[in-house]
């Protein structure tokens, strides 16, 4: 079992900034790739970013891309989504989700293993 916890969201102006961090604990962290989708009411939770076990490879939905940057610290068994040039749009609860299966395509929710709880980022206009 893997336990991930989100922090960090909150509300925000438009051109504003967040970071959001998600803790894990559990099985070995660096075993996962790690993955940020997020869900708006009504709509379908949808890809944001993932990075692979290292580190060395992250990819971003075309919405945040140059936007939002996604990191991790392994030593602190914890992934980051930097959020920058924040947009109405953007409005969401944000989940962090562990992904084991090596090879599994980042951008399928039923791909991922564990799921955090959520953090809500509102972005004011």
């Amino acid at each position: 079992q893997v336990q991930l916890v989100e922090s960090g969201g909150g509300l925000v102006q438009a051109g504003g900034s967040l970071r959001l961090s998600c803790a894990a604990s559990g099985r070995t962290f660096s075993n996962y790739a790690m993955g940020w989708f997020r869900q708006a009411p009504g709509k379908e939770r949808e890809f944001v970013a993932a990075i692979s076990w290292s580190g060395g490879i992250t990819g971003y939905a075309d919405s945040v891309k140059g936007r939002f940057t996604i990191s991790r610290d392994n030593a602190k068994n914890t992934v980051y989504l930097q959020m920058n040039s924040l947009k109405p749009e953007d409005t969401a609860v944000y989940y962090c989700a562990a992904l084991q299966k090596p090879g599994a395509p980042w951008g399928a929710p039923n791909n991922y293993d564990y799921w955090g709880q959520g953090t809500q980022v509102t972005v004011s206009s």
